[in-house]
């Protein structure tokens, strides 16, 4: 049996930080609100991430690899 683990929006900020060097609890709450960010769910207020949403959100983020600031990122 496989248990999802779900994260509270400040953990799920804390991970992405530590993982990936970047977004915050604010910023998942402005993403939640506005749109753009990963998926999440809701348990009565609380809104849960799952690692898995968090990591694919991030990793479509992150552009390929680049030589120079002027170089145009692809798409990943």
């Amino acid at each position: 049996m496989v248990t999802q683990q779900f994260l509270r929006r400040k953990q799920a900020g804390e991970y992405l930080k530590s993982k990936y060097g970047f977004g915050s609890e604010k910023t998942l709450a402005k993403l939640a609100t506005v749109g753009g960010g990963p998926l999440f769910r809701r348990a009565g207020k609380a809104v849960l991430y799952e690692v898995e949403s968090l990591d694919i959100w991030a990793l479509r983020k992150i552009s390929a690899p680049m030589s120079s600031t002027s170089d145009r990122p692809e798409a990943a």
